[in-house]
């Protein structure tokens, strides 16, 4: 009997790329071997993409102002006006910065802390924030820095002084809220 030789199975396009899995759509897996379609792209993908991935192409608004934020929270006097908000309105314990305050600030911001002087008031319960928070540098370790800070429909100011100590981390050493200490306003006054 004559018996015809089977032909081999075809390949299909499946079995070519089942060893090397593939992602869900939108998500890359910098393990994989990303695969690329040898078809060329047509429409509005096309002309997305290739705005996109172009050498001059320009990155969103969005991106931008992320960025912007980004960079500015890394910035000492920032970071420190927040994280003193964050004490003087209530939400965060004074302990908090205990190892990014020098023992007299500490005490200071204590005295402070105790009144809540930035803790929403009235019929505006919006958490306070920092608006603009800057510093300069009169010598080489030493910023001394001010932040504005909006507390429902009023800006409020606080000054602050920073140290860079021997374990190149900055500290703070000084704080002031408005011009007022903790001890001019007495145990019994209140905020206006």
């Amino acid at each position: 009997m004559d018996t015809m030789p089977t032909p081999p199975a075809a390949a299909s396009p499946r079995s070519r790329h089942s060893s090397a899995r593939k992602a869900p759509p939108g998500r890359r897996d910098s393990r994989r071997p990303e695969i690329r379609s040898t078809r060329p792209a047509t429409g509005r993908a096309a002309t997305a993409r290739t705005a996109a991935a172009g050498p001059g192409a320009a990155p969103s608004a969005s991106a931008l102002r992320a960025a912007a934020a980004r960079e500015r929270e890394r910035q000492p006097p920032y970071w420190f006006a927040s994280r003193l908000v964050l004490v003087l309105s209530g939400q965060r314990p004074v302990h908090t910065l205990l190892g990014h305050t020098r023992s007299s600030a500490y005490e200071h911001l204590s005295g402070l802390a105790s009144h809540a002087p930035l803790r929403p008031r009235g019929a505006d319960r919006t958490s306070p924030s920092v608006l603009d928070a800057r510093g300069s540098r009169p010598r080489d370790g030493v910023i001394e820095a001010f932040a504005r800070i909006v507390t429902g429909d009023r800006q409020r100011a606080m000054a602050f002084r920073l140290e860079l100590c021997a374990d190149r981390r900055w500290r703070c050493t000084a704080v002031e809220l408005d011009g007022q200490s903790p001890s001019a306003r007495g145990p019994g006054s209140r905020e206006p």
